[in-house]
């Protein structure tokens, strides 16, 4: 994907499909941040988003 959508912006079928079944899309980045989170904190490293300390 190319840009991000504001909440006014999605087409009228994601909206229904959101109240349908949930925002999939948010549980599965949400759910990959906490996984992310944790396989670094497990084996002693940073984020990928955030920069290493020199020298690591």
């Amino acid at each position: 994907m190319t840009g991000s959508l504001n909440e006014g912006d999605n087409p009228p079928i994601y909206e229904d499909l959101v109240r349908e079944r949930g925002d999939v899309v948010a549980d599965a980045q949400a759910a990959a941040e906490q996984a992310q989170q944790q396989a670094a904190q497990l084996l002693g490293s940073h984020p990928l988003d955030q920069p290493h300390p020199p020298g690591v």
